[in-house]
């Protein structure tokens, strides 16, 4: 069994793209089944490929997964909720047992990925900090790929902290409850987006035949893998194998999650869900596509391009290449050794003007544009393909950079500046890059092509933005991507930067009103730059009122740059990233409009008041912050608002409640103060 990695938006062994189809098994009561031959022989015939444990494998787990060709997730046991950063003797526990148990499984080619942590519980993050947690989990997971750096490493979120995706996980996991099929398609395209250039996985995902009855979790979990599966994620994990299930220290005997019942029999669940992994619906739309590539002296890209392009699932209608008088002989090169391609041929006029005459040349319904220094997924244009076959007038999809290969190359992958799209909803584009749009062609020649003032840069906001004005939807996906080759030196990145300023200065010219006074663009919607959106610090988090909204996140209209690669985690490389970070900003205003300034400021203007006492309340009977908060508003304490650190205030006093559990009933609550402690704290020892 080949080691399972990242490819894109996808995993990848060895040549082949792999969907992962996981089941959750275990924790059971009394501990592991002494032999695991019966239950993976029909794991792996109902469809599966991959488990997902709440703890490490013991070896002899590994070998009979191996031998149905299982692979295996497992997932680091440590106390996650409870205040883990008020006593560093946890984490440090938790980093010890990572590493032993590593040291025991080292080079089993079964063990495919680690969870380092499970849904740290919302109140909690908010309790500790959401930054500080998010590192925590960080550190784990960069110890983790210190020690095991051949295997994918993750934490599964849960949408009540969608702001704690760390940054250095190999892919992003959810696990997600829902029972509505629509509200879970609208739900796996916002969480593309928080995934960033990553995979997305449900690591969760299943319904309780006890109160819904077996029928009923049959159908949901059915729809569920289709859905995941026509959404672009990457993998579909089914919780769970078995009804039986351990937790907190005891059977959980009223919950029926199981595609098999308490005595091992199979429910119809199993059955659907083996359907439903078979039942593969390739797209065949009724659509032509004119690929188009503008080049100038691009010999040295534009065969990896072109390649990518005649290898695409749903091929193009055809290919064009327009040379923009190229001195290198890159319109030779394509014509001798791509000669099912259209060559154009024109005296150099800018990068507008060579899009438009491939248009006027294109005969394909839709036209879709990418660069030189690109290479298209094998599924670009099939993921296009079926957004224009529901009706948008454009599309596009991210632009990811390619592994990188030396220091240079990570900085310029973690600089601000990349080209970014620009969302109005979790499908609506207000701005799609230039390097992956297509458009219909009515729409391209009503909304007038490309403008020829933009030479090099500028051209493809300008163009959305009269898309846009004549009434056209872009819409994006996030599957659809391309390979985009950065700059490769730090001389070439901030050269790039200057052009984009200058190209900013023709845009400002031309949209006066799509400025601020300060040169910054009035972007309606979230710019993504291709990170995984997580809480900085200063970000903006809506947490509901008193922190119980279902869906927590992050506010802020600039979502997070990308990491820097761990591979390039260096003094050295972080210092330049932080040049570039503080020059890129400056450099390109001066271009654009003559001022030598930073970015706009942008999250929370004021520091937080320092709280004045914190007391802990415990329960025997497990009363947890909801009880108390109900006490609290009823004897006239008011929420806080929906972004506030605390929960509810009353005369000049706030207070701030999150609820530790372990294993048993009992639960302690931990109380935050900012203000009089003592009239709170004898409301609350009385509750």
């Amino acid at each position: 069994m080949e080691p399972l990695s990242v490819d894109g938006k996808f995993f990848r062994s060895g040549e082949s793209r792999v969907e992962l189809r996981a089941v959750t098994y275990g924790p059971f009561p009394g501990g592991w089944p002494t032999d695991f031959a019966a239950d993976f022989e029909r794991i792996a015939a109902a469809g599966f490929n991959a488990l997902r444990l709440y703890e490490m494998p013991p070896r002899r787990l590994l070998d009979a997964a191996l031998t149905r060709g299982l692979r295996v997730f497992g997932g680091l046991r440590w106390p996650q909720a409870v205040d883990f950063l008020k006593d560093s003797r946890v984490p440090s526990a938790a980093r010890v047992e990572l590493a032993e148990t590593l040291r025991d499984l080292e080079g089993h080619p079964a063990l495919a990925g680690v969870f380092v942590a499970n849904e740290v519980p919302a109140d909690l993050v908010r309790w500790m900090g959401p930054v500080r947690v998010r590192r925590s989990i960080e550190d784990l997971i960069a110890r983790g790929k210190e020690i095991h750096p051949d295997v994918l490493w993750c934490y599964a979120n849960y949408p009540s902290t969608e702001y704690l995706e760390p940054e250095n996980a190999d892919f992003t996991a959810f696990n997600v409850y829902l029972e509505d099929e629509s509200s879970f398609r609208k739900y796996l395209r916002r969480l593309h987006h928080i995934a960033g250039d990553r995979p997305l996985v449900i690591s969760e995902f299943g319904l309780d035949s006890r109160r819904n009855g077996t029928a009923k979790q049959a159908e949901v979990l059915a729809w569920g893998i289709r859905a995941a599966r026509e959404e672009g994620a990457a993998g579909m994990t089914v919780y769970a194998w078995s009804d039986r299930w351990w937790n907190a220290g005891m059977e959980v005997p009223d919950w029926d999650f199981g595609v098999t019942d308490r005595e091992g029999g199979d429910k119809p669940a199993l059955a659907a869900v083996k359907s439903a992994f078979s039942d593969f619906r390739p797209l065949s739309p009724d659509l032509r596509f004119s690929a188009i590539i503008c080049t100038r002296n691009g010999t040295a890209r534009i065969g990896a391009c072109l390649a990518a392009l005649e290898s695409q699932s749903f091929p193009a209608h055809e290919i064009i290449v327009v040379d923009d008088g190229s001195t290198d002989g890159t319109g030779n090169q394509v014509a001798d050794r791509y000669p099912g391609v259209r060559l154009l041929r024109l005296a150099a006029g800018g990068l507008s003007a060579a899009r438009n005459a491939g248009a006027e040349l294109a005969t394909g319904e839709i036209i879709a544009f990418t660069d030189d220094d690109c290479e298209p997924d094998r599924g670009w244009l099939a993921g296009l393909a079926a957004i224009f076959d529901k009706g948008c007038d454009a599309a596009g999809g991210p632009n990811l950079p390619p592994t990188p290969r030396t220091a240079a190359e990570a900085i310029v992958a973690a600089a601000p500046g990349a080209p970014s799209h620009v969302m109005l909803d979790d499908v609506e584009a207000e701005h799609l890059p230039g390097c992956n749009i297509a458009v219909r062609r009515t729409a391209y020649f009503a909304a007038g092509g490309f403008d020829p003032i933009f030479t090099t840069a500028g051209d493809d906001v300008d163009f959305c933005w009269r898309l846009r004005d004549h009434g056209y939807r872009l819409g994006f996906v996030p599957t659809a991507f391309v390979w985009h080759h950065r700059r490769p030196s730090l001389r070439g990145y901030l050269k790039q930067q200057i052009g984009y300023g200058k190209a900013e200065a023709l845009l400002i010219e031309k949209h006066p009103h799509r400025f601020t006074a300060a040169g910054d663009a009035r972007w309606e919607g979230f710019v993504y730059s291709g990170g995984p959106v997580r809480a900085v610090e200063g970000s903006i988090l809506y947490h509901g009122a008193m922190g119980q909204a279902g869906y927590q996140s992050v506010t802020d209209r600039m979502q997070p740059l990308r990491p820097l690669d761990c591979r390039f985690d260096t003094p050295l490389s972080r210092g330049g990233l932080a040049l570039l970070r503080w020059l890129q900003p400056r450099l390109r205003s001066w271009y654009r409009c003559g001022k030598w300034q930073g970015p706009s400021k942008a999250g929370r203007s004021e520091e937080e008041p320092v709280p004045s006492a914190e007391f802990s309340i415990w329960s025997e009977e497990g009363k947890t912050r909801d009880h108390y908060l109900q006490h609290l508003l009823a004897a006239d304490w008011k929420p806080g608002g929906t972004s506030d650190v605390w929960d509810v205030e009353k005369d000049g006093t706030r207070l701030l409640l999150a609820t530790e559990r372990g294993d048993g009933i009992g639960a302690m609550t931990l109380v935050r103060v900012w203000g009089d402690r003592r009239s709170a704290e004898e409301l609350l020892r009385r509750a």
